[in-house]
């Protein structure tokens, strides 16, 4: 398929600045994939579309205070520094984007907080927005990470344009986050109270965990027509083998494998055996789903609203098919759903 079949108008006020103010309380449209029919709920009627010993994978990463601000040795010049990932431990060097770009040169140092508690050199230009960072920091290693949250905010998304607020660190985690490595949230997950997750456990509904540390790449736009040519950044996955008896279980029982989020779907996607079982995986994926696209695992998963021409799109118009998809986005515009990281719910069964 072509980059251009994903384009579609999107009303700026659709995009979602503030989550719902009670996580399960945000709109759910029910997409049914054999009959086409398409639902209006609330995300907790959720419960209604599930059974005994049907099965929720969820993504337990976490959100890291990725976005940082430092000034510039000299001038004095406010940097943006987003870090992307720790590359290494011991010489407290990261991977990170700089913005704007063309001030920061191999050399230059950089100075964090009011009364500079951190300081950082580059030394190395990996892409045009990509450096390498070494953080010069006197102290154990728990107090320089210590430090890193203290002076990171929230990486909300770009398109947001307010500054974070207090209540952003809570509500933009999920609340079984654990492992943290993310810089943004897996937003499927936002939906999901504790009222509701003990509703569902009651109804004998399983949960097992994966985890996918959601990078940049996720949201990179893709530049070439030809999806076939577009190359995803590398994430970094795990699926305990707790988690694949629990799928795989599932699947021998015929309940139901429902993928909270694209991220869940996609380590699903990323460590199937030939049998088509879930196998325990630790390591990287780059894998890029888009139509046509067999899928082995999940028989449901839940979404949030996509922006137009993104990766995500892709992957749920490649799980519900493309022409029923972009229906219930024309459905979507026009009932007034909230799109992206703050925005409505999706559950594709």
């Amino acid at each position: 398929m072509k980059l251009s079949q994903f384009e579609f108008d999107l009303p700026s006020e659709l995009l979602a600045e503030y989550p719902a103010e009670v996580r399960d309380e945000s709109r759910l449209m029910v997409v049914h994939k054999d009959t086409g029919e398409i639902e209006h709920k609330k995300f907790k009627d959720i419960i209604d579309y599930f059974d005994e010993g049907d099965v929720f994978v969820l993504n337990n990463t976490k959100v890291f205070p990725a976005r940082m601000y430092g000034n510039k040795e000299k001038t004095g010049a406010r940097i943006e520094v987003f870090l992307l990932r720790e590359l290494n431990r011991e010489s407290l060097l990261w991977d990170v984007l700089v913005d704007p770009a063309r001030k920061i040169r191999i050399g230059n140092k950089l100075y964090f907080g009011e009364n500079e508690e951190l300081m950082a050199e580059v030394i190395d230009n990996t892409t045009s927005r990509g450096r390498t960072l070494r953080f010069l920091f006197d102290g154990p290693y728990d107090e320089f990470q210590k430090t890193l949250r203290k002076l990171g905010q929230t990486p909300l998304p770009k398109y947001i344009k307010r500054d974070p607020v207090p209540e952003d660190k809570e509500r933009y985690q999920t609340i079984f986050a654990k492992h943290e490595g993310a810089v943004a949230a897996p937003t499927a997950g936002l939906h999901f109270s504790k009222q509701l997750m003990k509703r569902l456990e009651i109804k004998g509904i399983d949960f097992a965990e994966v985890t996918l540390h959601v990078g940049l790449g996720t949201f990179r736009n893709v530049e070439v027509e030809d999806l076939t040519k577009h190359k995803m950044d590398s994430e970094e996955i795990m699926i305990p083998e707790s988690t694949a008896e629990r799928v795989n279980r599932a699947k021998k029982e015929k309940k139901k494998v429902v993928a909270v989020g694209t991220t869940s779907m996609r380590a699903l996607e990323s460590s199937v055996s030939v049998g088509k079982t879930l196998k325990p995986f630790e390591g990287w994926t780059n894998k890029f789903i888009f139509p046509p696209y067999e899928f082995s695992i999940a028989d449901a998963m839940i979404t949030n609203f996509h922006t137009p021409k993104s990766t995500l799109l892709m992957m749920i118009s490649a799980y519900a098919g493309y022409d029923l998809i972009k229906r219930a986005y024309q459905e979507a515009i026009k009932e007034g759903y909230k799109f992206y990281s703050y925005g409505d719910a999706m559950l594709i069964i």
